[in-house]
């Protein structure tokens, strides 16, 4: 069963993407994704892996919610600062075929976890690949054309999620930085806990318990504003080695500020 912090997070999901007042496929493949018995076993495994026998992070259920309502927020924002998408830009698919990548993508990127960290992006990858087709097939009927055109996009955004490989497209470069936006105070507390104390590598977990929140909205500037509220100098490392790395490294940079924010000082400007 779902708890209610998914349940909770599915609403959000859906009441954003029925919020873009689009065609109804997206909304349709968002209803699918978060209703499918083997994604949401592969997402509760993938959390099992990671905090039980690796005493790692959230990369679970709620890990890849949170980031497909980041990536939400975002393309939102886009829209509303009239950036086309890849797909746009190229002129073989609109807005709602690129929310539509972005929505698999982000809700599927992680489920290479059920194997271990190790290049999970990479099992993450050929995991979705038949999720993707199979759910593409339904959406979008018989155009083969969008569904091999959306399930691409969905799995270099899967692929690419971590930072270390290229990529190309704008739909994917907003999953990669939605993934480094979940970095939110208490979501490492589950893997402290269970460990028994402080372990070499830790930092991450620290760091994050140091994040007091996180904000998305529209910049001064650039369509994207993303504000990190912290209560210690070490969230700096999240800010610095997670999500700023993920944003230099990826196709939405020019899209975004990035401003940190440490208790009763003064915003820090990353970007």
């Amino acid at each position: 069963m779902k708890s209610a912090k998914e349940l909770a997070l599915d609403g959000r999901i859906l009441k954003r993407v029925r919020a873009f007042g689009l065609a109804g496929k997206a909304e349709r493949l968002a209803e699918i994704l978060l209703g499918d018995e083997e994604i949401q076993a592969m997402q509760e495994y993938a959390n099992t892996v990671s905090i039980v026998r690796l005493k790692y992070n959230d990369h679970g259920p709620v890990h890849m919610r949170i980031v497909a309502l980041n990536a939400l927020i975002m393309m939102d924002l886009l829209r509303q600062a009239s950036v086309k998408t890849s797909l746009e830009t190229e002129e073989c698919g609109d807005f709602e075929d690129s929310l539509s990548a972005v929505l698999a993508g982000a809700l599927l990127h992680d489920t290479g976890m059920c194997i271990g960290r190790q290049d999970h992006e990479l099992h993450s990858a050929y995991m979705a690949f038949p999720l993707i087709s199979r759910i593409l097939a339904g959406v979008y009927e018989k155009n083969i054309q969008k569904q091999v055109m959306i399930r691409s996009l969905a799995l270099e955004a899967i692929s690419g999620h971590m930072g270390n490989r290229a990529i190309h497209s704008l739909e994917a470069g907003i999953v990669q930085i939605a993934d480094g936006c979940d970095m939110k105070k208490g979501r490492a507390r589950i893997p402290l806990a269970m460990a028994g104390g402080p372990r070499i590598g830790d930092i991450h977990q620290y760091s994050a318990h140091a994040i007091e929140e996180l904000t998305i909205e529209a910049g001064r500037e650039k369509p994207i504003s993303i504000r990190v509220d912290m209560t210690s100098e070490v969230g700096l490392f999240q800010v610095e080695e997670v999500l700023l790395t993920k944003i230099a490294s990826g196709t939405a940079k020019g899209c975004i500020e990035l401003y940190a924010v440490l208790q009763g000082g003064e915003p820090k400007r990353y970007l």
